[in-house]
């Protein structure tokens, strides 16, 4: 499929991308307002609440820019390498995840679920202990590709 007609398509049947949608393709969660749409051999995956998916791209942004010294990125508003991106991801939502819990579980049950609890807990995404969740996002390493042969 040539890309910009997979593109085109992606965003006439994704219209609300999640904001978290590497981290759940890597395997690190799920998310119960999570719509998945096969596009030929790909996959997409939206947001089916429109204020949910604000909250999440809010708080992605947020991520991004609070772990932008320590990731050494100098222009946050421009899209990161694939590699970043990840580790912003799914290391924000693991960070999160610890400051909920006493221990760090395997998967996150439900992102939306998370980011609820989080806010609940500190009063809005402004308020979350960021210098503790930009640890876990430095820390976190996404698996290297194997070499094939």
């Amino acid at each position: 499929m040539d890309e910009s007609v997979f593109r085109r398509t992606r965003e006439e049947l994704t219209p609300r991308p999640c904001a978290f949608e590497k981290a759940m393709f890597a395997g690190i969660g799920a998310c119960s307002l999570a719509v998945r749409r096969n596009i030929a051999e790909r996959e997409s995956i939206g947001c089916g609440s429109p204020p949910a998916r604000e909250a999440c791209a809010a708080l992605c942004a947020l991520l991004r820019q609070k772990s932008a010294f320590a990731l050494r990125l100098t222009h946050v508003d421009e899209p990161l390498p694939h590699a970043r991106e990840m580790q912003v991801e799914c290391g924000g939502l693991w960070g999160m995840q610890q400051t909920l819990e006493a221990q760090e579980l395997p998967a996150i049950a439900d992102v939306h679920g998370l980011v609820r609890s989080c806010v609940a807990k500190y009063g809005g995404i402004a308020n979350l202990p960021y210098s503790t969740i930009v640890q876990s996002i430095v820390a976190y390493k996404i698996r290297r590709r194997r070499k094939e042969g």
